[in-house]
């Protein structure tokens, strides 16, 4: 008996050779030959055809062919093992023999088919995510997405690729989105070195291309004067996602998410950039990622409220208290990002960037593979874009060269570039950018010079003749622990 359970094993663990000892070395030989060769070919794919293997994973078809495959390789492998035990087992074995080798054969199968359904079951997983989140070119609607040409190689002629990130705080108890979050990461598709930049919730008269049709309405950028600061909520860069497409719905055409379309033009405007794409994040789904991932690391440099206002003097419950390297469950790190009471939109947004660097730290290989059931679902709820199924493979390969690229932070000037002003300099502003990039050539929108307006109330924006250097900050350095000792109370 021993001996049986023994050789039984080894059949399992090597397919086929359990037929050759137990007299069928025909069909042995050819089941031994095919595991080896399908070894062999994992192998030589894995070491020498990776991204092509990680751009396959975005493709629905494909993930559904696999799905199938590993479904049939488990079974034929159970088969193998059931006929290999009977091959080996002696006609005239007792009951006990029999039945300890049955149960022994039982457990080996349990042991391929368990890993196999977990196998499909994740594969079926990311195919609902890319469904779900990623739709194809011909079945969305975008005004502002560039049309691909050669989806095999989208980088073509093309230094950097800009995505617009934006968080919103989607729920059934708030009516509308409010846009808190927005960052341009500016990605080199070369290298993968991504920059980073945040933009203040609080921006007003962002201005709009001279082509677009939001234009002729807000020739002067998004805004009014003669406001009181309560009035001025309404005309900021965080309303423009809601209030311009209920003001002028459907003005920049067929659209699965205007705002995100408007918020795009005026971004990009503002910046000087070409914006291709946007990721929206809702931000009440975000702790599920968070928790998916098992948590994130960050620095803590200052007590972060954890709710409280401000305005009201009203004081947070709860707190998250300085520390270096402090794990982050879903509910803290959401606070982390955008806890504001006692704190400046400045200090926010380096919080969010350390989020973003974090997520991206967090989401290695072993993380992915063991809990990627989990971040498939949590992803569902949380992401929500215009980028195409089709440019999914290249983006992989993208994401791949970011992984191990250099992320940095765009440093802005509020006072330089009057961003708490109620008309910010604008043109210094792209100056900024453009020398933080280095000058890289790139699409760029069309600039607009702020003009004088009719009334005798708008006064023109300022322009700084020297704009400033545009540093970048590696944000391995930004997001290290260095308390400053300047605490809420």
């Amino acid at each position: 008996m021993p001996k049986l359970l023994g050789l039984t094993l080894l059949g399992a663990l090597l397919p086929g050779l359990g037929l050759i000892v137990g007299g069928r070395r025909r069909i042995g030989a050819f089941v031994l030959t095919l595991f080896l060769g399908l070894v062999g070919l994992g192998v030589y794919v894995g070491l020498t055809r990776r991204e092509e293997v990680l751009a396959a994973a975005v493709v629905p078809s494909r993930l559904l062919m696999t799905s199938v495959v590993i479904g049939a390789v488990a079974f034929l492998w159970i088969v193998v093992i059931v006929a290999s035990h009977r091959s080996l087992r002696p006609a005239t074995g007792g009951a006990g023999g029999r039945a300890l080798g049955a149960g022994f054969v039982g457990i080996l199968c349990f042991a391929i088919a368990a890993p196999a359904a977990v196998g499909v079951q994740s594969v079926l997983a990311q195919r609902t995510l890319v469904q779900d989140v990623f739709q194809a070119e011909r079945e969305s609607k975008s005004a502002t997405r560039p049309k691909v040409v050669n989806v095999k190689d989208p980088w073509e002629g093309k230094p950097r690729l800009n995505l617009l990130l934006l968080g919103g705080d989607d729920a059934p108890s708030r009516e509308g989105v409010r846009t808190d979050t927005v960052i341009v990461a500016s990605i080199d598709t070369k290298t993968g070195n991504t920059a980073l930049i945040s933009l203040p919730r609080n921006l007003t008269f962002m201005p709009f291309p001279k082509d677009s049709p939001l234009y002729k309405y807000y020739p002067n950028g998004f805004g009014k004067e003669g406001l009181s600061l309560d009035g001025r909520l309404e005309w900021m860069l965080t309303a423009m996602y809601q209030n311009i497409p209920d003001a002028h719905p459907g003005i920049l055409g067929p659209s699965d998410n205007e705002g995100a379309d408007v918020v795009k033009q005026s971004v990009g405007e503002a910046l000087g950039l070409k914006l291709d794409y946007y990721l929206q994040v809702n931000l009440q789904s975000f702790p599920e990622i968070v928790d998916a991932l098992g948590g994130i690391k960050v620095n803590v440099n200052e007590r972060v409220a954890m709710g409280g206002i401000s305005s009201s003097h009203i004081p947070p419950k709860e707190w998250i208290e300085p520390g270096p390297n402090q794990h982050l469950d879903g509910r803290h790190a959401l606070w982390f990002a955008r806890g504001r009471y006692g704190a400046d939109d400045d200090q926010r947004q380096v919080r969010q960037r350390c989020v973003i660097k974090s997520i991206v730290d967090a989401a290695d290989p072993q993380t992915l593979v063991t809990k990627y059931k989990a971040i498939a679902k949590a992803g569902q709820h949380l992401l929500r874009t215009d980028i195409p199924q089709e440019l999914l493979p290249a983006m992989v390969q993208l994401a791949l060269k970011v992984k191990s690229g250099t992320v940095s932070n765009v440093t802005l000037d509020p006072e330089k570039l009057r961003l708490k002003y109620l008309h910010p300099d604008y043109q210094a502003l792209r100056d900024t950018v453009e020398n933080a990039l280095e000058s890289t050539p790139q699409p760029t929108a069309t600039p607009v010079t702020p003009t004088t307006p009719s009334t005798t109330t708008r006064k023109p924006t300022t322009t700084t003749t020297t704009p400033p250097p545009g540093p970048t900050q590696d944000l391995v350095d930004a997001c290290a622990y260095n308390p400053n000792g300047d605490q809420p109370n």
